[in-house]
Parts: structure tokens; C-alpha cells; sequence
């Protein structure tokens, strides 16, 4: 369960309400009508008032659409809704009670900027000429100041969240790696990411033939009942013209890698993994020295998607996982023939709920790829199915991996290697803790998901990589970004 769970019941109801409305084709004509009917007054629900409430759902609407919250873009697909954020504390140095309101005033006189000022009762601290340095803090004899953390910025991995002159967090779009942790960190659902909702939808309502694409971390997030088949059925009844797990992607992947692996090992190269988006993106903004190690292999997305348009051009495929960085791999990197466009589990359930469609429980005969191309979405997975993959065709090579399990430890071992120290051959990096099952928009909790995961993975067959892929035509698109 999030810390942010209301906020997430607000944001369901925003968007089941522009998919709905986008079905119906009255999106541009009833639009702002949607405030109001989630916001009817004349109690507020959650905020000081209902003009305040009916903004922020205005907001939410426009991320809803795939548009920034306000008027200005940096076409960041993670965007502030800054009348939000104003109900966030401002200055994140505070006078708590303990304040005795002493004569030695430490906190005053260690203050360089000014900022700090006796009170009647207790010193008072004035944000706007703030530096938030601590030095008031660490003089305190009381520890009477505390420093408020604001959840958002101490999520950020990268250090890419700051404050403006009003308070309102503010997004580095040159060091923000679209990890999407801030997210749900923010308990006043002031974060958001920009949604392909509409996108979906109109490509549905259209002649073109659109192909659903589930991410291998989907298999256990609903319980130990709804499987791929149960995906591949509810997309069909969706209207989407064929379904593929991207697990096969992940056994193209890990048989390609594999050998650009094998080719980097020769030459006595080191390679980092190219298949999580926010550890490509935390490489190209933070170690730009290393761009060149990011492997030329394309992500299991990219390569299912390619499969479909080999066989048809015109074809639209929309990736579903819990990945917000997916939605930049699609956006910021442009990779040809890439998915058009990516869907939460939450943005792909309020288009099933505007339908009245429902995942139902359904068997395992279902299955399009290896165990090891489906254990891609946990930490690890990758470097197993490569390992296996240099096993089936006899590489006669033993690389070692470093398996990088979340932003802290991917940032770790980039600094490792920048600075030549690095001992592994290779590094596995997931930007998210426990990797794609991980991922902030996951559906459950990872304890919950590990168990219905190994439930419903101890049912797939014994196929290898390399036999897997024999019944596809590999050879019809390219596995490499260039």
C-alpha cells in the first residue's frame, strides 16, 4: 500500500473520466466539466477549499492528455502541479517547540544570511532569505530546528529536485533520469507523469491495427490468477487487433547482448545493460563520459515493436508495465521503430474501466517466451538470460556481472567504472529496487508480487533462448540502435 493511497484514488478517477469521455468522443466538449463532477461542492474533500480541489483536478486532466500541468512545457514526461505542491511546507528549516526563546540566540548569530529573527516565544525563520545551509540548526544547545525533508527531493536519486522563490518544487530536466520515484513520494500528489491515454484511445477508434504489449514484470502484480492469457483476452475484448508478452523481447534481447558481450570480452571492454531506460538516462545526463558503454541492443520493447512493424509498418504498439522511464525511452530517446506509445497498469485499467472490461482469472496456456526472458523485470534477470544465452551457444566465456539493484547502487558502480575501478566485465543496471516488478507504477507490493510471481513463473516451460526464438524471423528487423 503507497503512503500516497487518496491521492492515487483521485488520480484513478481522473483518468477513468478522460478515458471515458475520450471514448465517447465529448473529450474537447466536456473537459472542464470534469472538476466539477469529481469536485461537486460545496464541502472540500481534501484541500482548504473546492476552487483549490477543482484546479488540481484541472491539472491532473491536462497530464491526463499527455500535456504539462501549466502552461509552460520542458517536455519532461514527469511534471510538477504546482497548486499542489503549494500545500507542501515551504521552508525546510522550522522552529519546533522545543525553542526555549533563549538570550544566547546561537541560532541567530550563526545565521550568515539574516534569515533568522527572535520572536515572542521562539525565533522565527524566514524562507525567503532561508539558504537552507543548517548552520542554525547545528548551534541550536536545544535542537529546537528542524530540517523537513521534503519527500520529494529526498526520493530523487539524482538530486534533481530544488525549490523556486515560492516554494513549489521545481524538476532539473537535464538531471532528472525519469526514475519517477518522486511520484509517489509526494503525499499531496503534486507529481505526476504525462499520460498516452487519449493517444491509446484515438489509435482504438482508428483503421490501423493496434498491438498491445505486456511487460514481463506483469506476471504476479494482479495474484496468482491473472496471467499473460488473461491479458492477451481483456485486450482483444479492448479492442486491440493481437497481444505479445515482451518477454520474448527479453530472449531477443538477452541472445543479442549476449554476443556483443562475448565481442566487448575479447577486446577487454566493459558494457553496461541498455535495457532500463532510467539507468541509460542516468549514464547519458551523469556519466556522459560512459555513453559509449551502454550497450547497442535494444529493449525488449523496442524489440517486440519491431517484430510487429517488420510484419506490418503501419501498425501502432503500446507498451503496459509499471514503468514511467519507459514512457522517456519512447519520448527523449527516439529509437526507430521503438513503441508509439507506453501505459502504466493504472492509466491501461482506467481505459478497461471506462469500457467495463475487467482482468479475469484464466489458465497458462499462454506462453510466447523463456523463463529467463520473463524473469527480465526482476533484478538480475538480465544478466541470467545473457549468461544462458552465451551458455546455449557455447561462447566459451565466463564474464562477470555487477548487478546493480536501484539508483543508489547503479550510481555506485558508474563511479566505479568512470573511474577505471571497477572489477566486474559488465554492469546490469535497474533503476528501481527489486527492477521492473519494482517499478513505481507497480500494481502491488513486492512481497505480494514475488509470491503470486513465483507461482505463476513455476508454470512455464522448460523452452531455452535460442529455441524459443528459432520460430521467429530474427533476421527481418534490427536488434541494435544503430
Amino acid at each position: 500500500m503507497y503512503a500516497d493511497e487518496n491521492v492515487i484514488k483521485i488520480k484513478h478517477q481522473v483518468l477513468h473520466e478522460v478515458a471515458r469521455l475520450a471514448f465517447e468522443g465529448n473529450l474537447d466538449s466536456q473537459r472542464d466539466q470534469i472538476a466539477f463532477h469529481l469536485i461537486p461542492g460545496p464541502t472540500p474533500q481534501f484541500r482548504c477549499c473546492i476552487y483549490k480541489e477543482r484546479e488540481i483536478i484541472r491539472q491532473r486532466v491536462r497530464l491526463a492528455e499527455g500535456k504539462a500541468p501549466g502552461v509552460e512545457d520542458d517536455g519532461n514526461i514527469i511534471q510538477v502541479i504546482s497548486s499542489a505542491c503549494e500545500d507542501c511546507p515551504i521552508s525546510s528549516y522550522t522552529v519546533t517547540e522545543n525553542c526555549q526563546n533563549c538570550l544566547g540566540k546561537a541560532c541567530i548569530n550563526a545565521c550568515k544570511f539574516g534569515a533568522i529573527e527572535a520572536g515572542r516565544n521562539r525565533s522565527h525563520i524566514d524562507p525567503h532569505k532561508c539558504k537552507e545551509c543548517g548552520k542554525c540548526a547545528a548551534a541550536c544547545p536545544y535542537n529546537a530546528i528542524a530540517h523537513l525533508k521534503r519527500p520529494c527531493k529526498f526520493a530523487c536519486p539524482v538530486n534533481a529536485i530544488t525549490y523556486n522563490e515560492y516554494g513549489i518544487s521545481v524538476i532539473d530536466d537535464s538531471k532528472c533520469i525519469r526514475c519517477g520515484k518522486c511520484i509517489h513520494s509526494c503525499p499531496f500528489g503534486a507529481i505526476g507523469s504525462k499520460t498516452f491515454i487519449v493517444d491509446v484511445i484515438n489509435a482504438l477508434k482508428s483503421d490501423k491495427k493496434v498491438y498491445a504489449m505486456a511487460a514481463p514484470a506483469t506476471e504476479g502484480q494482479f495474484g496468482p490468477n491473472i496471467t499473460m492469457n488473461s491479458w492477451k483476452k481483456a485486450m482483444q475484448e479492448l479492442g486491440f487487433n493481437g497481444f505479445i508478452e515482451v518477454g520474448l523481447g527479453g530472449d531477443m534481447t538477452a541472445a543479442y547482448e549476449a554476443e556483443e558481450w562475448a565481442e566487448a570480452y575479447e577486446k577487454g571492454e566493459k558494457k553496461v545493460t541498455s535495457c532500463c531506460p532510467g539507468f541509460v538516462n542516468m549514464v547519458r545526463m551523469h556519466f556522459p563520459e560512459l555513453a559509449d558503454k551502454v550497450s547497442t541492443t535494444v529493449s525488449p520493447m523496442c524489440a517486440v515493436s519491431r517484430m510487429i512493424k517488420a510484419k506490418d509498418p503501419d501498425a501502432i504498439t503500446v507498451f503496459i508495465g509499471p514503468c514511467i522511464a519507459k514512457k522517456s525511452e519512447v519520448v527523449d530517446q527516439k529509437i526507430e521503430g521503438n513503441a508509439d506509445y507506453v501505459l502504466t497498469y493504472s492509466e491501461i485499467r482506467a481505459i478497461m474501466s471506462a469500457k467495463n472490461i475487467e482482468l479475469q482469472p484464466d489458465d497458462t496456456s499462454y506462453q510466447e517466451s523463456s523463463i529467463f526472458g520473463k524473469r527480465f523485470g526482476n533484478s538480475g534477470g538480465v544478466t541470467a538470460a545473457v549468461l544462458q544465452s552465451m551458455k546455449e551457444s557455447n561462447a566459451g566465456i565466463e564474464p562477470t556481472v555487477c548487478r546493480a539493484n536501484g539508483a543508489a547502487e547503479c550510481r555506485k558502480f558508474l563511479m566505479l567504472m568512470k573511474a577505471g575501478k571497477l572489477p566486474e566485465d559488465f554492469i546490469e543496471g535497474m533503476a528501481c529496487e527489486g527492477g521492473c516488478v519494482g517499478g513505481p507504477s507497480s500494481f502491488n507490493d513486492m512481497i505480494s508480487t514475488k509470491k503470486f510471481r513465483d507461482e505463476l513463473l513455476d508454470k512455464a516451460d522448460g523452452r531455452e533462448i535460442h529455441e524459443n526464438l528459432k520460430g521467429y524471423h530474427m533476421e527481418a528487423f534490427s536488434m541494435h540502435r544503430e
